[in-house]
């Protein structure tokens, strides 16, 4: 049995092989968020701007864990936002983050940049706005409590990923299949969101409720992007098995409960990660900047996971989610289980 040192070698490990780190992986042209919305066009590349450096004219493009970086001349390169062509300078005013189209050639194996296109943001009805701060209070509450229904409009293999808890999943291409979804109740208050402030997803989800007679509408426009900068979000123990473990991607999977607990059963991949000592332990952690998908889980989802994943977060921990119903609801879905000893221990 391995320490301190072991488990965060193990962890370091699990960051250092996240998706899109491979040398050996084909690089995508679009993110996958931009692919429910768009194909795939020769000479195109989708997704989010990382910055430019005029100096050494090049640009860098965060396609979902993988980073292209592209060549550009500041005399020819055209700008493209809110319908407005400008010059290589408006590049100065794209925010880090924001989703963006560049056409560019290729010359010599170097990709060159042409145009960039900025995705403008979705305008919204005031009375439809939601703020981060509106949902984390309703989410506090609970659906019951709180009297909302939230509606998480991406896709279901984003939703897997990880939501915000208490959502369900009604994709957008697949609305009208999935009606039956929705409250009976039309009055009451009905939030969509999706992927940030240029998804189309949520607000046009919105206006097939308002068609379908629902009165009391919001979309948090801001959707997921923002509310991983503040908070935590949740997986189910079936997308955990289904979308990591059978699949072997790479995630970090913390298991909070006390050790004596843990021995006697055990998500596999698992370390060890006691509650009690998660501020020591969290502080050794590899760095935050690394990105990596961070599931945490105690016995039955609702305690000390919580606890431990928003110390995560306010660490800079984005991609962090508590697996719901905890080690009890894993253990009774028959999923895969260990039961000798974990590999590590925190103690």
């Amino acid at each position: 049995m391995v320490r301190h040192a072991g488990m965060l070698f193990l962890i370091a490990a699990a960051i250092a092989l996240s998706p899109g780190q491979s040398s050996a992986q084909a690089k995508a042209l679009e993110a996958k968020v931009c692919l429910n919305c768009h194909k795939s066009e020769a000479g195109n590349l989708r997704g989010h701007y990382e910055g430019a450096a005029f100096k050494s004219r090049s640009m860098q493009l965060k396609i979902d864990d993988a980073t292209e970086i592209l060549s550009f001349d500041p005399a020819s390169l055209k700008v493209v936002e809110d319908a407005k062509t400008q010059d290589a300078e408006a590049l100065r005013d794209i925010k880090k983050g924001h989703e963006v189209r560049i056409a560019y050639v290729e010359k010599d194996g170097q990709k060159i940049a042409t145009l960039v296109s900025s995705k403008p943001p979705v305008k919204l009805p005031a009375e439809w706005m939601i703020t981060t701060d509106e949902v984390a209070a309703l989410v506090a509450q609970g659906p019951e409590k709180g009297r909302y229904t939230l509606v998480d409009s991406r896709p279901a293999p984003r939703f897997y990923e990880g939501a915000i808890p208490t959502a369900i999943n009604i994709p957008y291409p697949a609305f009208d299949a999935n009606r039956d979804k929705l409250p009976n109740d039309k009055g009451r208050l009905l939030i969509f969101y999706c992927g940030g402030i240029t998804c189309t997803m949520s607000p046009k989800s919105a206006e097939k409720a308002k068609a379908l007679g629902y009165a009391n509408l919001r979309v948090y426009h801001e959707g997921m992007p923002d509310w991983v900068k503040k908070n935590y979000s949740v997986i189910s123990a079936h997308s955990l098995n289904s979308a990591y473990i059978k699949n072997d991607i790479p995630h970090v999977l913390l298991d909070v409960r006390p050790e004596s607990k843990a021995k006697k059963g055990f998500i596999p991949g698992a370390v060890t990660f006691p509650a009690a000592a998660a501020d020591k332990l969290i502080a050794k952690l590899p760095p935050a900047d690394k990105k990596p998908p961070v599931m945490v889980y105690d016995q039955e989802g609702d305690t000390d996971a919580v606890e431990v994943a928003r110390k995560l977060v306010n660490a800079g921990y984005k991609k962090t989610s508590v697996v719901t119903g905890g080690y009890d609801l894993w253990d009774n879905s028959n999923y895969p289980t260990k039961r000798d000893s974990l590999a590590t221990e925190a103690v």
